[in-house]
């Protein structure tokens, strides 16, 4: 059945919010504002500026390949041929999105526990809030679209009363006078630049609109505004929200506690706050792996299409939805909330790991835009503005791999460098496998634009 049913532009932002808007961004920005105090918006302000040459990379990507659904892993395809795509697809999607989602949809059971629901177990409440994310995206992008929408105006709302509140000291709690303020651990420009790689999970995943892109009314128009318009909305709220943070709760204790988001809400308004933070909280997580589901699976019908992946993937329901991704997806987060694995303190050491792959599929992109606009000077919809030249694609490769270098400090990086070379190196392994030796192709054997540029 074909879908015929077209999404505006409202829809095409929630979705590029859906996925950022998470309970680890809570705890990255309380984090982050702790460790920097205000200056920690001097760091959110540059990953802003590195997502809006993003943007017009995944927007000229885009505009070449309009029928392309497959987003970042086809367009890497044609530009880096079939072993970047896999791994710059496999890496940045499917590994870090089944880890974060089941860390997401792992606090909305806990805090649903602790909170609401004390009689059932966390992992249960996680599974059934899951299956019924599974069951809403099984049957749609009209579904998808309309609870997406809804949860990411009641999240966004939330997020911005909240800021309004506690930057205008119209709560509850005690206000944390000057004097009682702590310093911040982090200063100096250079300090303070060095966090964008913190502030970047607070932006991650705006190309989100890109899968769906084909579902929008006007996704010439739509595909770039959406990432543009989703990305300052989200600097604005996350930035008022911060501040107030610190009106609120000293910067030494927002840097150490491992929930500062709740701290925040129950020194600002007290239970009514921790009860309202539950249901943020909540609605996070269904925000993200609402996001994940209705996204991912058209990515790996993508792969699928170009023999980059199995062909069950490729094969749609019929609602038009690509049900075998799903499929992997909840059973990838299930598997992980019933193993307990969420649970594990090294988790946050294995996201920032993943985190490492997102930021090189971001590089192969720009590099990918590079390639492509040299290999096809005259293709419709290449940025043919010769004053630019390649500055926005530079300054992303530059932005992303100073992140990389300044993922964690100390110990902990070192670790975090251990599992991304690991990850890769399996990752190549697999990737190379998989072309050279099942499907007999060449492992930088580039196709046509015109080859991948075809509706699914």
């Amino acid at each position: 059945m074909e879908r015929t049913k077209k999404l505006g532009l409202g829809s095409a932002v929630s979705v590029c919010v859906g996925l950022i808007v998470a309970t680890s961004c809570l705890l990255s920005l309380g984090q982050g504002m702790g460790l920097a105090g205000k200056n920690f918006i001097i760091a959110l302000f540059v990953v802003l500026i590195l997502n809006g040459f993003l943007a017009l990379s995944f927007s000229e990507l885009h505009s070449m390949m309009p029928k392309a659904e497959g987003g970042l892993g086809q367009y890497t395809l044609v530009g880096l041929g079939p072993v970047a795509s896999m791994v710059s697809t496999l890496s940045a999607y499917v590994i870090v999105d089944i880890l974060s989602g089941s860390v997401e949809i792992a606090m909305c059971g806990t805090v649903l526990n602790q909170i609401f629901l004390p009689q059932i177990p966390a992992p249960v409440i996680s599974v059934i809030v899951l299956g019924v994310l599974s069951y809403v995206n099984y049957k749609g992008v009209d579904f998808f679209a309309r609870i997406q929408n809804i949860v990411v105006f009641l999240l966004l709302a939330s997020f911005l009363l909240m800021g309004i509140i506690s930057f205008f000291h119209l709560g509850t709690g005690e206000i944390v006078t000057a004097a009682q303020q702590t310093k911040p651990q982090v200063t100096g420009i250079g300090g303070i630049v060095s966090l964008s790689a913190l502030a970047f999970w607070l932006f991650i995943g705006i190309e989100f609109v890109i899968p769906v892109s084909k579902d929008l009314k006007n996704p010439k128009r739509d595909v770039l505004l959406a990432m543009i318009i989703g990305s300052v909305v989200l600097f604005g709220v996350q930035a008022l929200l911060g501040v107030g943070m610190t009106q609120y709760v000293t910067l030494q204790e927002l840097a150490s506690n491992p929930m500062p988001h709740m701290l925040f809400a129950q020194r600002c308004m007290g239970q009514a706050g921790v009860y309202w933070m539950g249901i943020v909280t909540l609605l996070a997580g269904i925000s993200t792996v609402n996001t994940v589901l209705g996204g991912i699976p058209n990515i790996l019908s993508g792969m699928a299409e170009n023999d980059l992946f199995p062909k069950a993937f490729q094969q749609k329901n019929k609602y038009g939805v690509p049900a075998a991704g799903i499929g992997l997806l909840s059973g990838g987060i299930t598997a992980l909330i019933i193993t307990g694995f969420t649970q594990s303190s090294g988790l946050t050491n294995i996201i920032l790991a993943a985190s490492c792959f997102w930021l090189t599929s971001y590089i192969m992109v720009n590099i990918t835009v590079l390639v492509l606009r040299r290999r096809y000077p005259d293709a419709e919809g290449r940025n043919k503005n010769l004053v630019l030249l390649g500055i926005p694609q530079v300054i992303c490769i530059i932005g992303d791999i100073y992140m990389i270098f300044n993922i964690a400090e100390g110990d902990a990086r070192i670790l975090i460098y251990k599992i991304f070379a690991t990850l890769l190196l399996a990752l190549i392994a697999f990737s190379v496998i998989w072309v050279k030796g099942i499907k007999k192709m060449g492992t930088v054997e580039c196709p046509e634009m015109q080859t991948v540029n075809t509706l699914a």
